[in-house]
């Protein structure tokens, strides 16, 4: 039997981030927390760094993250791509 993890401080609004997951009560997509968290950015100073999120909301969305990475990741690439683009464009 698979047991199913609940992610309290994750939603989904196509209205907020086009429908990726985002932290609850916020704008901020799980993928914008993970890709600090990849340049080395611990929870705390993540705490820090985004005052409008706790701890626990930071480490859900890293449990989130571990548990749906390819799509976060793809999503991370998604956005690194279209920056680029953007560059070039102007």
């Amino acid at each position: 039997m698979e047991t199913k993890i609940l992610h309290p401080y994750i939603t989904f609004r196509d209205d907020i981030g086009g429908g990726k997951p985002i932290i609850k009560g916020t704008r901020t997509r799980v993928s914008n927390i993970i890709a600090y968290y990849k340049l080395g950015y611990s929870p705390e100073e993540l705490d820090r760094e985004f005052p409008h999120l706790t701890l626990s909301k930071i480490y859900d969305a890293l449990s989130y993250y571990y548990e749906h990475q390819n799509e976060i990741d793809k999503e991370i690439d998604e956005d690194s791509e279209e920056n680029v683009k953007q560059l070039f464009e102007k």
